[in-house]
């Protein structure tokens, strides 16, 4: 089972560096937003992208969740002793994946609603972003605290609700994503497919932990009732 999450995580990886990434720029049109955008300056945006150390944040946080979610998946012998340890990284990691789906909304709403203008009246620096996803982080990570630090079942609770989250995230940012790209704005069609890959990475996350979780229940049964007598 370990060595299954273990291939899960690799894979998924690979799949979010090297084909979410790439098509997330390829759908922004290029941070040049002009109206010849060549393949060459597609790799120039997307060698960019892996230049920024900003970049990699949000990377890291889902693969990082993702190998978490596959963690307490195939591990349940913290049940008897350390169930708040693991609660409590539990709903760190779902709070950080939660509050990169909601900043996501928020950008992508009001780049629809303001234009290009609501980036730099809003957030002038890198550092006001990642300080408001930090925050909702924070208050993320206490709200599923609160209310699964008594459940035996935290982790299907948070796969299913960031599964549920991930479908609402993309149902309201597919639509500014392609409201921007008609205005042919110049930043927000960024931040809107930023968010359409935050969302399709969120729920490809999510299935992973899902399938254990019923491989293991399906072990479980069958340890339970024994071997079948001749």
């Amino acid at each position: 089972m370990r060595r299954w999450g273990l291939v899960m995580s690799a894979v998924y990886a690979l799949f979010v560096v090297g084909v979410l990434v790439p098509w997330a720029v390829l759908i922004s049109g290029g941070s040049s937003a002009s109206s010849v955008w060549s393949w060459g300056n597609f790799i120039g945006d997307l060698l960019g992208i892996y230049k920024e150390w900003v970049s990699w944040v949000p990377i890291v946080m889902v693969v990082a969740g993702q190998i978490l979610l596959l963690f307490l998946s195939v591990d349940t012998s913290w049940k008897r002793l350390k169930s708040q340890r693991h609660i409590a990284a539990a709903c760190a990691m779902a709070g950080g994946l939660t509050a990169l789906l909601a900043s996501s909304v928020i950008w992508s709403v009001g780049f629809a609603i303001g234009g290009n203008d609501t980036w730099t009246t809003v957030f002038n620096e890198r550092a006001d972003a990642l300080e408001f996803v930090m925050g909702l982080w924070v208050l993320w990570g206490m709200v599923f605290y609160v209310y699964l630090r008594n459940s035996s079942q935290a982790t299907m609770r948070i796969v299913s609700w960031l599964l549920r989250g991930s479908i609402l995230e993309l149902l309201i940012v597919v639509p500014c994503h392609i409201i921007v790209r008609r205005r042919h704005d110049c930043c927000a069609p960024m931040v809107t497919s930023f968010g359409i890959a935050a969302g399709i990475a969120v729920m490809l996350l999510s299935f992973g932990p899902s399938v254990l979780l019923l491989y293991k229940k399906r072990l479980d049964g069958y340890r339970k009732s024994g071997p079948v007598a001749e």
